[in-house]
């Protein structure tokens, strides 16, 4: 099944993996993360639509790879994960326990956040919003929404 229209053109994908440990684990933090975005779109933009899904459906939907995308949990449990790692550059690696690796310039609209275990993806997750990456990240989604591109 192939997603919307709405979607395709106004989405962001918050990806987490497919296994029962990252279901357990990593899931209700894809859903904080969805949280405290829609927090931060109060006022901007009516039409963003958000989606918590897993790594099968957005490697098996072409159409989805072509959206915007945060990806939690480490290659280990997440799909996505694995397949970011060699494309994406680090933002953030600190002693080998956790990684935040995006696009510094903002032009690959991807994000993998995740860590060597449960506590360490969640500190990633949490470095990302404090140090104001996810912020920077949002609005550039926005700002390629509201151009159409």
């Amino acid at each position: 099944m192939l997603p919307n229209d709405n979607l395709i053109e106004k989405g962001l994908l918050i990806v987490t993996g497919s296994t029962v440990r990252a279901q357990q684990a990593d899931r209700p933090l894809a859903y904080r993360l969805k949280s405290y975005i829609e927090g931060l779109l109060t006022n901007t933009n009516d039409d963003f639509i958000m989606v918590v899904l897993s790594d099968v459906w957005y490697l098996n939907a072409e159409p989805l790879r072509r959206l915007p995308v945060i990806s939690i949990g480490g290659p280990s449990v997440n799909a996505v994960s694995a397949y970011l790692y060699k494309r994406l550059d680090s933002a953030l690696a600190v002693d080998d326990t956790l990684l935040i690796q995006m696009d510094p310039q903002l032009q690959d609209l991807r994000v993998s956040l995740w860590g060597m275990n449960h506590k360490t993806t969640e500190d990633a997750l949490d470095i990302f919003i404090e140090r104001g990456h996810l912020r920077r990240f949002i609005e550039a989604v926005t700002d390629r929404i509201e151009s159409g591109e």
